[in-house]
């Protein structure tokens, strides 16, 4: 039974939860502060104890479950759809389908099973999210069908993590606002950018079975040239968010590590030298995404 669940959690990725988590975590405690705020200044409101004690709690393991399966759906049809290519590339014939370990056909059901987990959970939030997630769901199974006629692929899988913000904030109060949107933007520049270098392993497997790429587009040296353009842009995001939300000293602690981040991991990869790619992909933006909405959240509580 351990072994199963480990290859389900292998199938998964389960550790890259690290990328996404912590933003949807930023938005849900982004909308907690200015839930708590209208809360608060509304003739009749609830107390602040009130609303911690009845609903804030149950409303986090909701959105934390919601995270958890939408993304547990996406890797897996992900991992169903491409398994053909994966038992043919080196890189990726020893994943769990091509391997065996996991079947094609346990993987799909795997993928019912967690989006119904997540629209049930979308339905226990507010009609919104529950409205709204299907469109969430086409956007992160979606993705995986890209590769076949976009290069733009990278970004449809920004999009994906970007939901998570926007998402956790509209769980919590709502509505849609200006500060989790720039927050939406920030990841899709940044999970992009990454995941045009973590392709450049791929391009020439990836050309030889004519799947598109920004690499396979542009080549190595070029699309390193625009996964710093977006991580140029990410971090003007992260200068313009900090500004339109008027965050005290620990945002623009956080928002100096990230950026920084960015950089290192730029200087890791090389057109010609790969060798660091796991480490650029994996270890960096795990720090990154972990300190950056530590420093937010603590921000908000202490010093916005």
């Amino acid at each position: 039974m351990q072994t199963k669940i480990s290859n389900y959690l292998r199938l998964i990725a389960f550790s890259h939860t690290l990328f996404a988590m912590p933003f949807a975590l930023l938005g849900f405690f982004l909308g907690v502060r200015n839930g708590l705020t209208v809360t608060e200044t509304t003739p009749g409101g609830e107390g602040l104890q009130d609303i911690i004690g009845s609903n804030i709690g149950l409303l986090l393991v909701l959105v934390v479950g919601c995270m958890v399966f939408v993304r547990s759906a996406a890797m897996a049809f992900n991992r169903y759809l491409d398994r053909s290519f994966d038992a043919r590339n080196p890189r990726t014939v020893g994943r769990e389908i091509p391997a065996g370990l996991v079947s094609p056909q346990a993987a799909l059901l795997f993928t019912g099973v967690n989006s119904i987990l997540f629209i049930s959970c979308t339905f226990f939030i507010n009609p919104l999210c529950f409205y709204l997630s299907p469109v969430a769901l086409l956007v992160v199974l979606g993705y995986s069908y890209t590769k076949r006629f976009t290069p733009l692929c990278h970004l449809v899988l920004g999009l994906g993590l970007a939901l998570a913000p926007l998402g956790a904030y509209l769980a919590v109060t709502g509505q849609f606002a200006n500060l989790p949107l720039l927050f939406s933007l920030l990841v899709l520049c940044w999970v992009a950018g990454f995941d045009i270098i973590y392709s450049l392993q791929d391009e020439e497997f990836d050309r030889s079975q004519q799947l598109f790429s920004i690499p396979v587009w542009l080549g190595k040296k070029r699309a390193l040239n625009l996964s710093r353009v977006l991580h140029a842009i990410c971090g003007a995001v992260v200068l313009i968010a900090g500004g339109w939300g008027a965050f005290g000293l620990l945002y623009w602690v956080g928002a100096a590590v990230f950026i920084a981040m960015l950089g290192y991991q730029h200087s890791l990869v090389k057109p010609n030298d790969l060798r660091r790619v796991d480490r650029a992909f994996m270890t960096v933006n795990g720090i990154a995404s972990v300190c950056f909405a530590l420093f937010v959240i603590t921000d908000l509580f202490l010093f916005s």
